[in-house]
C-alpha cells in the first residue's frame, strides 16, 4: 500500500492527516478534492511510468461511488498493483 499512501500524502501535503486503506478517495470523507484527485492520478501515472508499466485511471467505473478504484486507499493500490502484475 506504500505507493499510493507515499502518493495520496504528498498530494494532501499535511502529515497530520491520518492515511490508512480505508481512508476516502472519493465523496463524503475524502482527503482530496477534484484537483487533488487529478494530481494523484498523474503522480502515479509518472510513478507507473518509473516501475516501467503504464497506469491506466480511466475507466467507466472510476467516479462511481461503490465499484470505483478510488473508492479508498486499498482500493486504488489493488488496482494499481493489478495493472503492475499484469504489464509485467
Amino acid at each position: 500500500m506504500d505507493d499510493v499512501i507515499t502518493e495520496v500524502r504528498a498530494v494532501v501535503g499535511d502529515p497530520a492527516v491520518p492515511l490508512g486503506a480505508d481512508t476516502a478517495l472519493i465523496g463524503d470523507g475524502s482527503v482530496l478534492d477534484s484537483m487533488g484527485l487529478v494530481e494523484l492520478c498523474l503522480r502515479l501515472e509518472d510513478r507507473a511510468t518509473a516501475m516501467g508499466f503504464e497506469f491506466d485511471w480511466t475507466s467507466e467505473t472510476a467516479m462511481s461511488r461503490s465499484r470505483s478504484m478510488f473508492r479508498t486507499v486499498e482500493a486504488l493500490q489493488e488496482e494499481f498493483s493489478r495493472q503492475l502484475a499484469e504489464q509485467a
